[in-house]
């Protein structure tokens, strides 16, 4: 278990607000890191493992299109893949892996090329302004490393997006504490 998956679990049970995980390099990495945490069900919708190309559309919504003129390996199919699966799974909250975890080049990008996303509450793909956030990662290592990474890289960002999103109640309490209006 990790502290930021165990992070993940604990800010999101405080504010009541709910995880689905779209995976593809990661293979599942990601949901296992939030479950190894006590308490991950009350927060922990459950995860889609679209490693194929196809069921990023069919099981997460992805646009076909997109699929085929840029290959899974694309900053827009993460986001795609996180705002589907948080989406398909009723989350407040949905986060996504695609790269290229090696041995080989796949879509024409480079072995440690990935893409992790956020998609928070609200619309069908979150922009920045609703938790939603993209990442371009250029990774070292092997394929092991690479994927241990990801999963890193993906919880921190989930974490960056769900702690700057304040809703009204904890900007007061906020403003409380620090004496000012």
């Amino acid at each position: 278990m990790s502290s930021r998956a165990a992070e993940v679990v604990e800010l999101l049970t405080v504010r009541g607000q709910t995880l689905a995980v779209a995976e593809s390099l990661t293979g599942g990495l990601v949901a296992a890191e939030i479950t190894s945490v006590p308490g991950a069900s009350k927060v922990f919708r459950g995860s889609v493992t679209a490693y194929a190309t196809e069921l990023k559309h069919e099981l997460l919504g992805v646009d076909a299109t997109l699929l085929a003129q840029r290959g899974a390996v694309d900053p827009q199919v993460a986001a795609e893949m996180a705002a589907g699966v948080r989406d398909a799974l009723g989350a407040d909250w949905g986060v996504a892996t695609t790269g290229v975890a090696g041995p080989d080049p796949q879509d024409g990008q480079p072995v440690g090329t990935v893409f992790v996303a956020v998609a928070g509450p609200g619309g069908p793909v979150a922009g920045a302004d609703r938790g939603g956030k993209t990442a371009a990662l250029r990774l070292n290592g092997d394929r092991a490393e690479i994927r241990r990474e990801s999963v890193r890289s993906v919880l921190a960002l989930l974490l960056e997006r769900a702690a700057g999103q304040q809703t009204g109640n904890e900007r007061a309490q906020d403003t409380e504490r620090n004496g000012g209006f």
